[in-house]
């Protein structure tokens, strides 16, 4: 009997030991491309709950984590770590939002799946990078905002492809070339780099959850423009924060009237 897409990424979302979770995501993204794994779905996916994660990074709220500049090497592991964890919590995302979201076009599972392959690819890059200068995964402490929300936004796809990749993982966009500026000018080449390939990526992910947000509007006959307001004022009030990187947001999908609301949202979040 052929395996099922939707239990293999309960697999992976569920795997707490991160070298083991990039495997099965590899291993479950190549069965997907080779057509070794059904798109039916067998049984209704759990109630939400927590993804697999190790035992470290201990999570404490964002106030919490001190800030470093980058020029120095303990600066420089505090961002890697930093970014590090949002890439594993990334790889959660991905394989949830295939898991818990039933009876959507073949491409959205192809999508996401692709994402978390890509997720685990910047995870693996960051861990590497981070071994060289001396750290490991783990190492600091961390939040939780990102699991946090995709917690609020289990109930629907609409909300999740909304708020999760078009706020908070589109706030990579904006924040990304100002790390890679300021990594430069103290000669991390090796870290600039693979900022850049995330970056490049992200832009794509970003993206993908432009397309299905659309789509899950256009089937429920509701105005994108409109909705994606309503649920910014309803889920994310002082979350939204500038600067934003206009041609990388755009390059994700996001039209003139969502940037302008953006930036009026965020002037007031910030009174």
């Amino acid at each position: 009997m052929m395996q099922n897409l939707f239990d293999q990424a309960k697999r992976c979302l569920d795997c707490s030991d991160p070298v083991e979770k990039l495997a099965l995501t590899a291993q479950t993204f190549t069965a997907l491309l080779a057509g070794d794994l059904s798109l039916e779905s067998c049984h209704a996916p759990l109630p939400f709950s927590d993804a697999g994660r190790p035992r470290r990074p201990r999570l404490v709220a964002p106030r919490a984590l001190p800030r470093r500049s980058p020029a120095s090497r303990e600066g420089r592991i505090a961002l890697l770590h930093a970014i590090a964890h949002i890439e594993f919590n990334a790889i959660n995302l991905a394989w949830d939002a295939v898991y818990r979201f039933r009876g959507l076009p073949d491409r959205y599972y192809h999508d996401w799946s692709r994402v978390a392959a890509e997720e685990a690819y910047h995870f693996r890059l960051l861990a590497a990078r981070l071994a060289e200068l001396g750290s490991s995964y783990g190492d600091m402490d961390a939040h939780d905002g990102l699991w946090a929300t995709a917690a609020r936004t289990a109930h629907d796809p609409l909300v999740r492809m909304a708020l999760v990749p078009r706020v908070l993982e589109a706030r990579g966009l904006d924040v990304t070339p100002g790390m890679i500026e300021r990594l430069d000018k103290v000669g991390d080449n090796a870290t600039v780099g693979l900022l850049e390939i995330i970056l490049r990526d992200e832009i794509g992910h970003v993206e993908i959850g432009t397309r299905w947000f659309r789509h899950l509007c256009a089937q429920r006959r509701l105005d994108s423009g409109q909705t994606f307001q309503r649920l910014l004022s309803e889920y994310m009030q002082g979350q939204v924060r500038p600067p934003f990187h206009y041609e990388a947001r755009r390059r994700a999908g996001f039209s003139d009237s969502e940037m302008r609301h953006l930036e009026v949202m965020a002037k007031k979040d910030g009174k």
